[in-house]
């Protein structure tokens, strides 16, 4: 009989703690859930270092990488540089052609040069970046959980979602989006597992729908 325990990293989206992951409960005879967090990025890193440095913390093998986010477009790149039996992503995307028409026109703007040190220092201002304006009813539950306000990192982060220029979709990557996303809008995303009237902030709120479908997700046979 098989008693394999399978390792789970969950990686939170931007500039948010791991604790967003605190009602995710998957069955403990089979998995093993690591929580992974943000580290301040040197100067000028890039995406592809970032990730090769924070997979060193990724200390098994044939795990399940699964980010939120930002998170999810990191966990991507890790995966070139961790033995990852599944990657699952959450409220994120696939390619730069997910992105939705802001954040596109953020990149030529270079808006995140724009934003002045002071404003990540407010926690209404990173949680309406987060989640978008008009998400005015889930900024005090998202705020809770934002942790990480440092200015460099917050501009690094801007910095590397507009300019995230992967073009094809990693191969069998098992994609959760919320059909009420405001912030990665559900009519740019192309082949994913839709949860009706997710939001962004799904993993918080949906939680009940994860406990109940990933470890179904997680056992099945397709592999990368």
């Amino acid at each position: 009989m098989n008693t394999e325990v399978i390792h789970v990293y969950f990686m939170p989206g931007m500039a948010a703690n791991p604790k967003i992951f605190e009602n995710i409960e998957l069955p403990s005879d089979k998995f093993e859930s690591h929580w992974l967090e943000w580290e301040i990025p040197f100067k000028n890193e890039s995406l592809t270092n970032y990730a090769k440095r924070l997979s060193k913390k990724v200390t098994h093998d044939n795990v399940v990488l699964l980010g939120v986010s930002f998170g999810g477009i990191l966990v991507q790149e890790m995966q070139k540089y961790v033995h990852a039996r599944k990657v699952i992503i959450v409220s994120t995307v696939k390619t730069k052609y997910e992105l939705p028409k802001r954040l596109k026109f953020a990149k030529y703007i270079k808006v995140y040069k724009l934003i002045p040190a002071r404003a990540f220092k407010d926690l209404d201002f990173l949680a309406r970046f987060a989640l978008g304006k008009r998400a005015t009813k889930r900024v005090e539950l998202y705020k809770k959980y934002l942790s990480v306000n440092d200015a460099h990192y917050m501009r690094w982060s801007i910095q590397q979602i507009v300019c995230w220029n992967v073009k094809t979709p990693l191969k069998d990557v098992i994609h959760i989006h919320g059909d009420k996303d405001l912030v990665f809008p559900y009519y740019h995303i192309k082949n994913c597992i839709t949860v009706k009237g997710g939001t962004h902030i799904m993993i918080l709120n949906r939680y009940k729908w994860f406990n109940e479908h990933l470890p179904k997700l997680i056992l099945s046979e397709n592999k990368l």
